[in-house]
């Protein structure tokens, strides 16, 4: 069984930054992909990054691009989501997922193991 952890969440001011991470433990395997997902207040999960097993590429969403960047630990099976610019809209749960596999997908239904979520608050 694999397991992820978020942490990092809080609260920031619009224009400032947050660095997420996320750790995944247990069965771990070189292959494993990890992905950035959020729930914004009364609104579905979203996709917001992935990344391949090895760290490159990566895939993100239209609103991440330019603000928010992923990047992996030296162990692989840590995962960084640094959050610039950030404004209120970026208010929402985040969440950490995994799979394993071999290619780069943003597809939600292909992650199998998630995280509970780290609230991160944007005040204006």
């Amino acid at each position: 069984q694999v397991q992820v952890v978020e942490s990092g969440g809080g609260l920031a001011q619009a224009g400032g930054s947050l660095r997420l991470s996320c750790v995944a433990s247990g069965r771990t395997r070189s292959n494993l992909a990890l992905a950035w997902y959020r729930q914004c207040p009364g609104k579905e999960r979203e996709f917001v990054v992935a990344s391949h097993w090895t760290g490159v590429p990566t895939d993100y969403a239209d609103f991440a691009k330019g603000r928010f960047t992923i990047s992996r630990g030296n162990a692989r099976n840590t995962v960084f989501l640094q959050m610039d610019n950030l404004t209120p809209e970026d208010t929402a749960v985040y969440f950490c997922a995994a799979t394993v596999q071999y290619h780069l997908t943003s597809s939600r239904s292909d992650y199998t193991v998630w995280g509970r979520g780290t609230q991160v608050t944007v005040s204006s």
